[in-house]
C-alpha cells in the first residue's frame, strides 16, 4: 500500500501526474491522460522514467521498425517467434491498442 500521494499539475505541459510512495519506499509516478506508470527509487527516478514511458507510448523516441521484415529480426532476436505475432495479429485483427 502506499503511504504517501501527491498529485503534480504540470503547467508547463498540461499534464497531470500523480505521484505515491510504496511501503517499501520507491515511488510510482502515472501520467493520468495517458495511464502509463512508471517507477523509481527516488521522486525524480520515477519522472524520468515515467517521462521516458510516455514518449515511447506516443512513439516520440525509441527505434522504429519501418517493415515486416525488420521486425521479424528485432523479434526474432528477442526471442518470440514472428509467426506466432503474425497469427496474433491475424486472429486479433491488429495489435491491441496499448501496443500501437
Amino acid at each position: 500500500m502506499s503511504t504517501e500521494t501527491g498529485t503534480n499539475d504540470d503547467v508547463r505541459s498540461g499534464r497531470t501526474i500523480t505521484l505515491t510512495q510504496a511501503d517499501d519506499g520507491w515511488w510510482v509516478a502515472r501520467d493520468e491522460a495517458t495511464s502509463v506508470a512508471s517507477q523509481g527509487e527516488t521522486r525524480q527516478d520515477a519522472l524520468d522514467n515515467l517521462d521516458e514511458a510516455v514518449a515511447l507510448r506516443r512513439g516520440e523516441t525509441g527505434d522504429s521498425v519501418d517493415n515486416w521484415e525488420e521486425e521479424k529480426e528485432v523479434l526474432e532476436e528477442l526471442g518470440i517467434d514472428p509467426d506466432e505475432v503474425q497469427q496474433a495479429r491475424d486472429e486479433h485483427d491488429g495489435l491491441p491498442e496499448f501496443i500501437q
